[in-house]
């Protein structure tokens, strides 16, 4: 198949002995718990902003708007009635300063460790987690929507780092997407709070939403203080003894020679590029950085976050009551923590391309579907509501296009980033990924409801649209990174049909043998 390349430790490259010890389970459940604080902001933001107590307290004029259009449901648009450039500013503040403080967060992972750059997000999460659970005014929720988006941004970066290298070759998807599962189970875990709050009388749950977020912020501030830090950071920053003896202990065995003087290689080379942000925009590794710039953006641009921000509000657009619409946000949850199983167990034996170009297939068809349906019901001018019927395809469809999502772009899009970049430009690397995610989270987030109101039933063949084309992408210009050590993964694009123009000889980085590739007709496996 034109385009993808198999490389497997067991087929020719490095194969490091050990084995998945409980140590490596333990420190890796751990730091995959810093998933639950995205996951948790990204689910109870939508909740929150469906609450009629939180909008009359903060946002009035949605609230006039939104009573008046269920007041008189068939003759008012549904398309429009959130639409409110202030209230979609609260959702996406925090993106934007997740953006910011990912860049900074690189240093401070090179520099001082990924442990620590945990701990630092943790700690500022959980500082605004407390003030928007004791919001006053917009200014407030604000400036803790800020403080969230830091402790994002920090974590975000570190984390994935974290696993990938705390894990064994032929398990890192496996922990890799424990990551991506906790940020699903944050997102399910809102929603359930959400539609528990929204019931309390006197219209203050909605308090218990935004301050519940210090759960999560506390788990992985506490969890990071007792962590150890990767053996590839301290043989970076100069501890080989110690980086020596925490192998051992991850890989259950004495034998780590081979894997240790990987690293050290790998770390030689890393210290030698002063620069990694200058180093990054270098023609050998043109292929990661373009990774590092289309696969966050391609995965925003599935319209994943419009369902898992917006689920209650879009569901409350297409004439749910306020509790249908909670449920069917917790049900929609509930399929994405499930779904992510699947990417758990086949990530590593599929492979990654796989799964992209099925998650690919079927969110296409979903969107599609969906954005028909709307049409069929509300059409242009936006009046009408759905009837029960349509309404549970509605929900269904949705649940089988976060499935598709959870399997395949979603943890992929976790993993895929942390495993194809060298060590000398890897924290700079993840922060661009990170970054350029956070970007178009907050766009997406930003102008989700003025489009909806603007493009209508067109939204969703929007959507549907870039799923096509970023389908396309991955199949003629990802390789297959099953299984590759880290320390061995620039070889990938030296054998790819595009990329080998950009990665010569000199331009490789790693330390491992040379991989031997089953090639078919075209030249790629």
């Amino acid at each position: 198949m034109a385009g993808a390349v198999l490389i497997s430790a067991a087929e020719g490259g490095r194969d490091y002995p050990g084995k998945l010890t409980s140590f490596v389970l333990l420190t890796c459940l751990v730091t995959a718990s810093g998933g639950l604080i995205f996951g948790y902001d990204i689910g109870i933001s939508g909740g929150v902003t469906s609450m009629d107590s939180f909008l009359e307290k903060f946002f009035p004029s949605v609230y006039r708007k939104e009573s008046a259009a269920a007041a008189a449901a068939r003759a008012t648009s549904q398309y429009c009635k959130f639409d409110n450039q202030l209230l979609t500013a609260f959702t996406s503040s925090l993106y934007l300063a997740a953006l910011v403080a990912s860049l900074f967060a690189s240093t401070v992972t090179r520099g001082c460790g990924r442990k620590f750059s945990m701990l630092l997000g943790g700690v500022t999460f959980l500082s605004g987690a407390v003030i928007n659970g004791a919001a006053r005014d917009v200014a407030m929720l604000i400036v803790g929507r800020i403080l969230l988006g830091v402790g994002v941004g920090f974590v975000t970066q570190s984390g994935p780092v974290y696993l990938s290298e705390m894990a064994p070759a032929q398990y890192r998807g496996m922990l890799n997407i424990g990551f991506q599962l906790m940020i699903t189970v944050g997102i399910l875990a809102a929603n359930l709070v959400n539609y528990g709050a929204a019931k309390i009388k006197g219209g203050w749950g909605w308090r218990i939403s935004l301050a519940g977020a210090a759960v999560p912020a506390a788990i992985i501030t506490v969890g990071s203080i007792f962590l150890p830090d990767t053996p590839n950071s301290l043989v970076d920053r100069g501890k080989p003894d110690q980086a020596r003896d925490l192998l051992r202990k991850l890989r259950g065995t004495d034998a780590v020679d081979l894997e240790f003087g990987d690293l050290v290689a790998a770390s030689s080379q890393s210290r030698q590029v002063k620069h990694p942000w200058k180093s990054i925009v270098a023609r050998r590794y043109r292929p990661q950085l373009t990774m590092a710039l289309l696969i966050p953006a391609f995965t925003q641009l599935t319209g994943i976050n419009v369902v898992m921000f917006y689920a209650p509000v879009l569901f409350k657009t297409i004439g749910f009551g306020d509790n249908n619409a909670l449920m069917s946000a917790v049900i929609t949850g509930l399929v994405n923590v499930l779904a992510t199983f699947v990417s758990i167990y086949y990530a590593d034996r599929a492979g990654r391309r796989k799964l992209y170009l099925e998650g690919g297939i079927q969110m296409f068809i979903c969107q599609m579907l969906v954005g028909t349906l709307i049409w069929k019901e509300f059409g242009v001018s936006g009046e009408g509501s759905f009837d029960k019927g349509t309404a549970a395809v509605v929900v269904l469809l949705v649940c089988v296009f976060v499935a598709g999502f959870a399997w395949s772009w979603g943890p992929m899009a976790c993993l895929v980033p942390t495993e194809i970049f060298p060590l000398e430009i890897r924290s700079a690397g993840l922060s661009i990924s990170v970054s350029v995610s956070m970007l178009w989270t907050f766009a997406i987030a930003q102008v989700f409801l003025a489009l909806l109101c603007r493009l209508k039933f067109g939204l969703f063949y929007f959507f549907a649209g870039w799923v096509a084309v970023m389908s396309a992408f991955v199949y003629w210009f990802l390789p297959e990174t099953k299984n590759v050590p880290l320390e061995e993964m620039a070889r990938v694009w030296r054998t790819h049909w595009y990329w080998r123009r950009f990665v010569s000889d000199d331009g490789l980085t790693g330390s491992g043998g040379d991989v031997e590739l089953e090639k078919d007709k075209s030249g790629y496996t």
